[in-house]
């Protein structure tokens, strides 16, 4: 049941009109308001709408638990939730009451399901958000046919304590992403979303995630297809049963006891969310690294539902994971703004040039002090940085490689390596250079090419990074590709459609092991052959060859 609801709006200063509008759920009613897209379509938003029940107090760290009905009172979702608990401005709200997901539509009929896209945000598992102010504004997926929702889940110590007891198990984030799927199984025919047709779109951490999700039994049916952009689950780094020094380091800037384990647990629990804000730099060893600091973990049994059994590379190794058509791809230069910031701290480039044995396994995310981690940073400082003394900027562009090979270039590799092999999937190379990007250089301002998260600005509306793109920018014509593509490939798990005047003459041949191949993205789509920086990866293959089980 609908209900049309005429409200008053302001936008800019500048009063209009809006309609407000009910839906009803098994939950209670869902108020939204309408919006229009990029091109001028209608839509409906309902924005911060709870999944799950605050996690605070005993639920702290642990498996989330679905949210109850609101019945009889009327949900308000006209507005994004708060953020998960992080540092940032105080423009913004931050709450640990953030397990809220947004939904947009353009029909709330059920007769006609559209494909779901859900997307799952970045931000190295300690960052961002999924609300429209930020990452995910709507604007350009609502110009095609699918239904939208965003979400948010737990980030840093709050999401992935793990202490390899029953009092903290760890994933909690990754289980809130599956309440949310489950949710979405539940509810999404409401606002016009096929449940049988649910694509998962994750940028990084979120396209992580996606790969990790396909291993887990807790995730087994509750998506169909995967968008992984720039990340995987197979990188050079392990995955243990527990992060306790972590935790430790954690109940140290907490003021909290570190033995017993369970005594530094109900410690964590009594404090309040904003000391864990103001602690966030002091987990990292220097600037914001390691960037991938709380990982998932091999879950011990604990009665507990679990999300990760064994080891990633085993489950994948064995065949024996729920298999899903997938798009793969990474950006041509992904963290070399990382390399920038790092270099030109001159502490930071200090304790690389004096020890870089130490520094590297902590920056490019393998094994510490042991030979092989020794002989390993010796060998990536000559195949990369030719021995030479890191400079700024001079070897800008040589550490961005292996900062990027190491974060991002390796563990997409790896993903092609071992999911062609059983399930269809399509890579892209994504080397568009617009005016707009994650990385604009601070003594320039211009854009030095594709990095990390720069796809993001053409699927969606990145409202503080750009304005609202109109037909006549250049941005213009990579929107209207990317978004086709994406949600052509969510309705039937194949990028193409011949009817379709901007898809017509694509031509995006399938990656195999056999016949490796690519679409590149820039001004053009290209289809290429081969693999994407293959000597450079071949690099690391040979430090670090994949672990059999």
């Amino acid at each position: 049941m609908l209900k049309l609801i005429l409200c008053a709006c302001v936008l800019l200063a500048a009063a209009t009109i809006c309609w407000s509008i009910e839906v009803q759920t098994e939950l209670g009613t869902i108020r939204g308001v309408s919006q229009t897209s990029r091109l001028g379509a209608e839509f409906y938003a309902f924005r911060g709408i709870r999944y799950a029940e605050p996690p605070v107090d005993k639920l702290r760290f642990k498996n989330p638990e679905p949210v109850k009905a609101w019945t009889p009172k009327i949900f308000d979702a006209s507005e994004d939730g708060p953020m998960c608990p992080q540092p940032w401005d105080n423009t913004t709200v931050v709450s640990e009451d953030c397990l809220r997901l947004n939904v947009y539509t353009k029909q709330l009929h059920t007769s006609s399901l559209l494909p779901v896209i859900v997307f799952l945000h970045p931000g190295g598992f300690y960052a961002f958000s999924g609300q429209s102010k930020f990452l995910a504004g709507a604007e350009h997926l609502m110009d095609r046919n699918c239904v939208l929702v965003s979400l948010n889940y737990r980030l840093g110590s709050l999401g992935f304590l793990a202490t390899g007891t029953k009092d903290a198990p760890g994933n909690a984030g990754l289980k809130d992403q599956v309440l949310a799927l489950r949710w979405i199984q539940q509810h999404i025919q409401h606002f016009g979303g096929d449940p049988k047709s649910v694509t998962l779109l994750g940028y990084s951490a979120g396209s992580l995630s996606i790969g990790l999700h396909m291993l887990s039994p807790m995730s087994r049916g509750l998506f169909h297809r995967g968008i992984c952009m720039s990340a995987s689950p197979y990188g050079q780094w392990t995955y243990e049963s527990e992060q306790l020094t972590l935790a430790q380091r954690q109940a140290r800037l907490l003021k909290c006891p570190e033995t017993p384990v369970k005594e530094m647990v109900r410690c964590m629990r009594r404090k309040n969310m904003q000391s864990y804000v103001s602690t966030y730099t002091g987990m990292f060893e220097f600037g914001w690294d390691p960037v991938l600091n709380w990982m998932p973990v091999i879950e011990p049994d604990f009665g507990q539902e679990r999300f990760l059994l064994e080891h990633p590379y085993k489950t994948a190794q064995s065949g024996n994971f729920y298999k899903v058509p997938l798009i793969a791809g990474i950006t041509e230069f992904e963290f070399l703004s990382g390399a920038f910031f790092a270099l030109r701290n001159d502490s930071i480039r200090e304790q690389m040039n004096a020890n870089w044995q130490h520094m590297a396994p902590i920056m490019l995310l393998y094994e510490r002090n042991s030979t092989h981690s020794r002989e390993a940073s010796a060998v990536l400082r000559q195949k990369y940085l030719d021995n030479k003394r890191l400079e700024f900027p001079d070897s800008w562009q040589a550490l961005g490689r292996v900062y990027s090979d190491a974060l991002i270039g390796v563990e997409f590799h790896r993903f092609l390596r071992l999911m062609a092999a059983h399930t269809p999937i399509y890579t892209y190379y994504f080397r568009y250079k617009g005016r707009y990007s994650f990385f604009m250089h601070p003594d320039t301002n211009q854009t030095v090419g594709a990095v990390h998260h720069d796809e993001l600005l053409y699927l969606f509306h990145v409202k503080l990074l750009t304005p609202l793109f109109k037909p006549s920018d250049p941005e213009h014509l990579l929107i209207e590709r990317m978004t086709r593509m994406w949600v052509q490939f969510a309705s039937n798990g194949n990028p193409h459609n011949s009817t379709d005047e901007y898809l017509r003459e694509l031509s995006w041949p399938l990656h195999t092991a056999s016949k490796p191949s690519y679409l590149q993205i820039d001004e053009n789509l290209t289809s290429k052959s081969g693999h994407i920086n293959a000597e450079r990866y071949q690099i690391w293959d040979e430090l670090f060859p994949l672990p059999t089980f």
